[in-house]
């Protein structure tokens, strides 16, 4: 499989997955959306993370989530409103994501701190019959950008209780290493 196949492959295996998630389970995780990681290609994989797809274009995406969660002061309609809009059409169309994924971590957070500190990881995402290992290039995503307002946002609706200390982190596969 070339780069492109393997890109294509993944995302489009990732959004179905977030669909499922979102029409049927509640928007909670799935196995697949929580890979296992490592710092090695030796197969010890010791932790797990859960990372988000952000459209290429994110912007629009931070401004929506953030004036979901703004609107109300009550969890249940924020969350039931990031529901009606992820399971509409926000997962269908894969090409329209980035390559990079994300993930929120506490900014004390010792595994967090590592990935940074490494610069790399090797993520192993698995569920149903598929599964799909590669190394990422790790990066702590800068407030303004658009991947960072993004996943705090879409963290906000989720979760209320959010942390005041986070920090996003980037994954960036390579999509020639992928072993599907």
């Amino acid at each position: 499989m070339d780069r492109i196949d393997s890109r294509n492959s993944f995302i489009g295996w990732q959004c179905r997955l977030r669909q499922i998630a979102m029409r049927e389970e509640g928007g909670r995780p799935s196995t697949g959306m929580r890979p296992k990681l490592a710092f090695s290609n030796d197969g010890k994989f010791t932790d797990e993370v859960t990372v988000l797809l952000v459209r290429q274009n994110s912007e629009s995406d931070a401004s929506r989530f953030k004036y979901l969660f703004l609107k109300t002061q009550d969890p249940k309609i924020r969350y039931d409103s990031a529901l009606e809009f992820l399971s509409s059409t926000y997962y269908q169309q894969p090409r329209e994501f980035s390559d990079e994924l994300t993930g929120l971590f506490h900014s004390s957070n010792s595994l967090a701190q590592k990935l940074l500190l490494k610069g790399f990881c090797v993520l192993n995402f698995s569920q149903f019959s598929a599964s799909y290992r590669f190394r990422c290039q790790v990066r702590q995503l800068r407030v303004e950008e658009a991947g960072y307002q993004t996943t705090y946002w879409h963290n906000r609706l989720f979760n209320p209780n959010l942390p005041a200390n986070i920090m996003v982190v980037g994954f960036l596969p390579d999509w020639i290493g992928i072993e599907a």
